[in-house]
């Protein structure tokens, strides 16, 4: 099946609704003006520049213009389509080490928070999506305000990897207690950067990465040795949204598991949503 589908690897399709059987397989995504064709917020940049371009062309007819400092007038050089100079961004805003009421929490905020997180007991007996000491961090947000109380509070959510249990604790900004901590089995928030990269890791190193190995070969001419090759994103697979669970994948929601979709940088799409990660278990499953 494999082999059938590599030899229709450029076919077009239509956004990333692929139906694909057996192992991963590259599909092109052709949109209009290039639209995704460009993994670089330069892309858009320059895209950008030549419809201003090609406006100025179209607004310069029949006016005098004003000289430039090379003798020719503005109106001249829109006519030759000329460039515009690039756009100027305005700096953000500084922002300060404490937010105040509900605004978001700054930098400073975020980083303090999740250090006095982590202080409690036990905290370095617990692990990390690759097996290190400590949980793994999920994610900060502001906590919801006590009645009465305008103290600034984070909720820091974290995953122990060696009890499958996500945590979460409550820190007061202000004096910079945790005042909350609690422990819940078999709740799955949506998945961290770094547990999807750890999950395209095990994809690659396991054999049934060798199909998307072989995908990239055929897309780019190259081999595909890292992550940082591809563009990838995902989140968990739930077991409840599955027609068929594969036995290896029951405990999926009791363990951390997760799929992806990915493709080669700037290029064309590689199927990998067939290929199951558990996390927890550090294993790699086919499904369909």
């Amino acid at each position: 099946m494999y082999e059938i589908a590599r030899r229709h690897l450029g076919k077009v399709v239509a956004g990333a609704a692929m139906a694909v059987t057996g192992t991963a397989v590259a599909v092109a995504i052709s949109l209009p003006g290039q639209a995704g064709a460009d993994d670089t917020p330069g892309g858009r940049a320059a895209v950008g520049a030549e419809a201003a371009g090609a406006a100025g062309s179209n607004g310069a007819s029949g006016g005098t213009g004003e000289q430039g400092a090379d003798g020719t007038r503005d109106g001249d050089a829109r006519a030759q389509g000329a460039t515009p100079p690039p756009a100027t961004v305005a700096p953000a805003a500084a922002e300060g080490e404490k937010g105040v009421g509900s605004d978001p929490l700054t930098d400073d905020e975020l980083a303090r928070a999740e250090a006095l997180a982590l202080t409690p007991a036990g905290a370095a007996a617990q692990q990390n999506v690759e097996g290190g000491r400590g949980p793994q961090h999920l994610g900060t947000g502001l906590a919801d305000p006590l009645p009465g109380d305008a103290t600034r509070r984070a909720e820091v959510r974290f995953y122990d990897y060696g009890r499958d249990e996500l945590i979460t604790r409550t820190v007061n900004l202000a004096t910079g207690k945790v005042e909350r901590s609690a422990a819940q089995r078999g709740v799955q928030p949506s998945a961290h950067p770094e547990e999807l990269r750890e999950a395209l890791e095990l994809i690659l190193a396991s054999p049934l990465g060798k199909g998307v190995k072989e995908d990239y070969k055929d897309a780019t001419g190259k081999e595909l040795t890292s992550t940082a090759q591809l563009w990838f994103n995902g989140d968990l697979y739930r077991t409840y949204r599955e027609a068929n669970v594969p036995a290896q994948l029951t405990r999926c929601g009791e363990h951390r598991c997760v799929r992806l979709v990915t493709k080669v940088l700037n290029g064309a799409w590689i199927d990998t949503r067939n290929l199951i990660v558990d996390l927890s278990a550090r294993t790699v499953t086919r499904v369909g």
